[in-house]
């Protein structure tokens, strides 16, 4: 028996009650979302279910975090990782199952992360006869602070659950359902989010020569700030510097005494990073000391991301086994993303690889008449949208089946012993 038989008999699970099972699942997490590091709800729940399928399951690992351990005789240990942390955004999708928790909203997909996660989850449980080795599923927290990926190892994951030969997880994209895109190499940024105050003298709206507005030497600081990447940064080199949000006063007649921003900041090499960083410093505190400030404006890291490589020979070891399954004319490769993810943490911490793949969640159809348009931009909603909303199928099915897939490429089966060297 090859492998790719191995797969198919193990996704032979995947049937129309488990189907229905994960749809009920997912519409459940995406109504009830809950923010980084306060997914007490969304825990319960995966810890009720993985106990069930009959892991061995420990909650509150990094906050809030969630594994579930299968031990089946001898052989590779395999992490597989969700994320499952929502957004402080109000959801605009008009779904029947749209969050019912005011102003937070699963805009990222990582309800489908979970959900596909127990469902490879359920199917290993239930075909322990077609494959040997440890399971090692992992829930992770507030992955949208950047922070709970450290914060479980820091919690001696390793220690307490065995060290992985492998990292493996997907993440739901705004690409075509049934598709999966994975880049080996340096596949996402690096993240800087910095809060900066600017400090200015308050005074009446009609007196502006008594005051030094902060919202103006706010306004000078963002309008320059656009130049960091455009004059400083070589064109060959990658760097996004975006603005995303500014605070300042309350009332129209009030120039108040501070104003704040808040940057998000994308790198793809050290050296590229200091630059911009530097840059950002230094038109911070020119356009301070421009405008007259009495006092420095501070500048502080609210949350950073590291660089995520994926492992190359992991990569083509994981998407030969998922292109079996899927068709290898659903593969792409993206190339390197501008966004972030703190998955490469688990990786780097245990030495171990890391393959880490993006799963189409639009409907094809949709999709492809917007790419046909041009309209992409316009018409399909991206990550951290009030509008994401990645169909259900074929998203949880493929989902389901390439992390299934991904598992068994490294997990001991009869005829393929999956060393980790192999």
């Amino acid at each position: 028996m090859t492998s790719h038989d191995t797969a198919q008999r193990v996704l032979a699970g995947l049937d129309a009650d488990l189907i229905q099972n994960l749809e009920a699942l997912y519409q459940d997490l995406h109504a009830h979302p809950e923010l980084s590091f306060e997914e007490h709800r969304t825990a319960a729940e995966v810890f009720r279910r993985a106990r069930e399928l009959g892991y061995e399951v420990t909650e509150g690992v990094g906050q809030t975090g969630v594994v579930a351990k299968l031990v089946n005789g001898q052989g590779p240990t395999v992490l597989l990782r969700a994320d499952f942390d929502a957004l402080p955004v109000t959801e605009r999708t008009g779904l029947p199952y749209a969050s019912t928790n005011e102003g937070v909203m699963h805009a990222c997909g990582h309800d489908v992360h979970a959900t596909c996660l127990l469902g490879t989850m359920a199917l290993l449980a239930g075909a322990r006869d077609k494959w040997w080795g440890t399971v090692l599923a992992v829930f992770q927290p507030a992955e949208e602070l950047g922070q709970g990926a450290q914060a479980m190892v820091d919690d001696d994951l390793y220690a307490r659950f065995g060290t992985p030969d492998v990292v493996l997880g997907q993440h739901v994209m705004s690409i075509p359902a049934g598709t999966v895109a994975c880049h080996p190499g340096l596949a996402f940024a690096a993240t800087d989010a910095l809060k900066v105050r600017m400090f200015g003298r308050g005074a009446h709206a009609s007196m502006p020569e008594a005051a030094i507005d902060p919202v103006v030497m706010a306004a000078s600081t963002v309008m320059r700030l656009q130049t960091v990447v455009s004059r400083e940064i070589a064109s060959m080199d990658r760097a996004v510097v975006t603005v995303g949000a500014q605070r300042a006063g309350s009332r129209d007649n009030v120039i108040p005494d501070e104003a704040e921003l808040q940057l998000n900041i994308r790198t793809y090499t050290p050296h590229v990073r200091a630059a911009v960083l530097g840059a950002v410093e230094r038109i911070v505190r020119g356009e301070a000391e421009a405008a007259g400030a009495q006092r420095d404006p501070e500048i502080g890291t609210m949350h950073t991301f590291p660089l995520m490589f994926n492992d190359e020979d992991a990569c083509a070891r994981t998407l030969a086994a998922i292109g079996d399954v899927i068709g290898h004319d659903r593969l792409t490769d993206p190339g390197a993303s501008s966004g972030s993810e703190d998955v490469g943490v688990f990786g780097t911490s245990a030495n171990a690889p890391v393959c880490y793949w993006l799963l189409g969640g639009i409907d094809p159809d949709v999709y492809a008449k917007a790419d046909a348009a041009g309209t992409r931009n316009r018409d399909i909603p991206q990550n951290h949208s009030p509008f994401f909303a990645p169909v259900m199928q074929p998203t949880l099915t493929n989902g389901v089946t390439a992390l299934t897939a991904a598992a068994l490429a490294w997990l001991g089966q009869p005829s393929h012993p999956a060393s980790p060297s192999a």
